[in-house]
This record gives structure tokens, sequence and C-alpha cells, in this order.
């Protein structure tokens, strides 16, 4: 009897474990009290997975139940939603952003009589003050002419000619130009961030309609049917907006590929 117990309560748990891994695939719009957001970034927070609102406010990603969404944006209030079961039951999700109000340090606006013109501003100045400018600037009783500083001579003489020794830097006519690390970290995260929207982009181009009902592909395999054309070059084909050779593509490998995963 207790093993029985046992088996059931593993088998409970199994099954629990599944549904929660389980992907699903969300959609919805981004408004504040104006209207849609575009460009707001939705990361989820466990996956660490992104995308963005497109021109109309849209955006869609991949989730399970208990993660966390976080929505930013730049004029915007930072906003984080968990994922509940009743919220992958709503067609379409409805967050609204609270805009961002900067305060700008206070300051002092003083008066003067000054009308922004020179050749009047410069006459309401007294005349012993613009001589007493005059006299600092153009004072050069402690300069002696007639010496002469051979040293800026001999220094530049002795100036080493310049070697770039830092690696992937680029180099010029008498100058080198490297690339700090920190800008290469910030160039590739930048391609990283854009190669992780690249799906969600062909799916907000082409559709749910033609990927799930059309091509008859699971949801969960979204991302490993892209994998699959990958080598086809659809990355390159989105980005010069080649949208029919890319359907062209779709249809014709979505037929070897739901064979493979039904055999798996």
């Amino acid at each position: 009897m207790i093993k029985k117990l046992l088996e059931l309560f593993l088998l409970f748990f199994t099954i629990i474990s599944l549904s929660q891994e389980k992907q699903i695939l969300i959609s919805g719009k981004i408004l504040d009290s104006i209207g849609i957001v575009k460009n707001a970034n939705i990361i989820n927070l466990k996956t660490n997975q992104g995308t963005f609102s497109f021109d109309d406010g849209s955006f869609s990603i991949f989730v399970h139940i208990g993660d966390s969404l976080q929505i930013s944006s730049v004029q915007h209030i930072t906003k984080k939603m968990k994922i509940r079961k009743e919220t992958t039951a709503k067609n379409s999700l409805i967050i609204r952003l609270k805009s961002n109000t900067y305060v700008l340090d206070a300051f002092e606006l003083k008066r003067h009589n000054l009308t922004g013109r020179l050749g009047i501003d410069i006459k309401n100045i007294p005349t012993d003050k613009k001589d007493s400018l005059l006299r600092n600037v153009m004072d050069f009783s402690n300069v002696d002419f007639k010496k002469k500083d051979f040293r800026i001579d001999e220094n530049m003489k002795a100036k080493p000619p310049i070697v770039n020794t830092v690696p992937n830097s680029f180099s010029g006519a008498g100058a080198s130009v490297s690339i700090p690390f920190k800008d290469k970290e910030s160039i590739l995260r930048k391609e990283l961030n854009r190669k992780k929207a690249v799906p969600y982009k062909i799916l907000s181009t082409l559709g749910k309609k033609f990927f799930f009902d059309e091509l008859k592909i699971p949801k969960d395999n979204y991302f490993h049917f892209l994998d699959y054309c990958n080598p086809l070059g659809i990355e390159k084909l989105h980005q010069e907006n080649k949208i029919l050779e890319l359907i062209k593509i779709f249809q014709k490998e979505s037929v070897p590929y739901l064979k493979i995963i039904k055999k798996e």
C-alpha cells in the first residue's frame, strides 16, 4: 500500500513538473495614458530571453507559469509582472506603463541689462572695466622675446615614433586608434540582443497563424524549427525584407521537419 502511494506521489510530482516546464507563447500590447508604447523592452527574468514592442505596441514572448516579466522604457517607470495560469488564458495582455517624471535641479535666474546684440551690449560696459580686462589679457611685460627656448625643438626630435602595440586596433598615418574592451563588449552585447530578437521579429512579420495553423509547427518547437532552417540564411533574408523567399523556405522545410519530430 505504501509502495503504491509512493508511486502515485512520484507520478503526480512528475506531471506537475512537466506542466510547469511547458513553454507558452503569450502576446500583448504596451500602453500608457497617451496611447501605444513602442520600442519598450520586455525581458523574461527567469530565462533571460527578451523582445520589444513594435510600432503598434504589440509583442510576443515565450514564458512558463511562474516566470516574471520586466517591462521597461526610457520615458516610463519599469514594471514587473508575474505569469500566472489566468494570465496565459488571455488571448492578448494589456500592460499599462506610468510615465516617468524627471525633476530638474533648481537654478537662479539673474536679471541683466543685456539685449543680446554685441554692438549695443559692449557700449553698456563701463570704459574702465573694458580697459582693465584688455590690460590683463594683453600684458606681455614679463615675456623676454629675445630669449628662445631650444628645449621645444629638442623634445620634438627626441620623441619616439608612435608604435601600435594594442591588439585589434586600427592604425593610420601617424596615429593609432584602439577599441576599448568595454566598447567591444557593448558591440557584442548589441549583436547578441539583435540575434535574440530575430525569431520574435519573424513571428511578428509572418504571424502565428502561418507557423502554428498553416505549417502545423508545434508552439513549443518554434525556436527549434528556426534553428533547423537557419543554415538556409533566413536571418539575412529577413534583414533584407525578402519575405516571399522566407515563406517558400518555411513551407518547404516544414514537411521534413514535422516527419523528423514525429519519429522522435
